[in-house]
């Protein structure tokens, strides 16, 4: 059952990457039925998202959390979507629970996220070092670099 809701899984993920979002839900919840997964929570979260369905993103990503709540996804996903609802103050703790999971292989999206959400909120300096560390982690993001030059030139930021 579990090589069966792994290969539905990343069928799923081809198709959400070839635009079928349709497809790749079913098969998504295809996977989840036969061996849920926080992976597969967070995955269909982000097809939500894509149809801008957040509400049903957060749900999700909520549901990943309740089945594996060491792995950091679903805590930055969640934060995104309420930078991206305007809610820069509710994003910053799943950001931080984000950086602080045990089971995440891209903190610089945490980093980057909060600085986003610290710029939103008035904190550039703050905004400033997470922006700084998201590129030591990888040296090569480019939304990290992109927000570091807007910090230092004073340039407004939207979300």
């Amino acid at each position: 059952m579990q090589w069966a809701a792994r290969g539905a899984f990343h069928v799923a993920y081809i198709l959400q990457s070839l635009g079928d979002l349709e497809d790749a839900a079913d098969l998504y919840e295809r996977s989840l039925r036969l061996f849920p997964t926080a992976e597969g929570h967070t995955f269909l979260g982000w097809v939500h998202s894509f149809e801008g369905d957040v509400d049903r993103a957060i749900a999700e990503c909520r549901r990943a959390i309740a089945v594996d709540p060491t792995f950091g996804n679903p805590y930055n996903d969640i934060g995104a979507y309420l930078i991206d609802l305007q809610r820069p103050d509710e994003a910053v703790p799943w950001l931080q629970k984000a950086l602080e999971a045990e089971r995440y292989c891209c903190y610089f999206y945490a980093h980057t996220n909060l600085g986003r959400a610290y710029l939103l909120t008035g904190r550039e300096q703050l905004a400033r070092r997470h922006f700084e560390e998201a590129l030591k982690v990888n040296p090569a993001y480019e939304p990290a670099k992109e927000m570091l030059k807007r910090v230092d030139r004073g340039t407004a930021y939207f979300a």
